[in-house]
């Protein structure tokens, strides 16, 4: 079992900036990929960032390209995702989530998901 617990969520305006931070522990030598995922209400859970441990390997979603930025210390055990420029379209409860496998991007590929930490982006 791996256990995840974000940090770093809250209000803030457009234009600002907010850091998330993600703390795994447990097997988490059985984790290769790292991500972030979100969900604002009324809709479905979507992919927003992913790295390997070493940060060779990241993925984002098209609509925080340029905007965020994933990180991952595997000395740590964490990963952060620096969140520049917000929107109001992007508050939503952000998860953290863990997987066995390199690159993944789908939800489904994922095992463990944190309990969410709520960013709100006001206008």
């Amino acid at each position: 079992q791996v256990q995840l617990v974000e940090s770093g969520g809250g209000l803030v305006q457009a234009g600002g900036s907010l850091r998330l931070s993600c703390a795994a522990s447990g097997r988490t030598f059985t984790v290769s990929t790292m991500g972030w995922f979100r969900q604002a209400p009324g809709k479905e859970r979507e992919f927003v960032a992913a790295t390997n441990w070493s940060g060779r390997i990241t993925n984002y979603a098209d609509s925080v390209k340029g905007r965020f930025t994933i990180s991952g210390d595997n000395a740590k055990n964490t990963v952060t995702l620096q969140m520049n420029t917000l929107k109001p379209e992007d508050t939503a409860l952000y998860y953290c989530a863990a997987a066995g496998r390199v690159g993944v991007i789908r939800r489904e590929s994922y095992a463990y998901w944190g309990q969410g930490t709520q960013v709100t982006v006001s206008s």
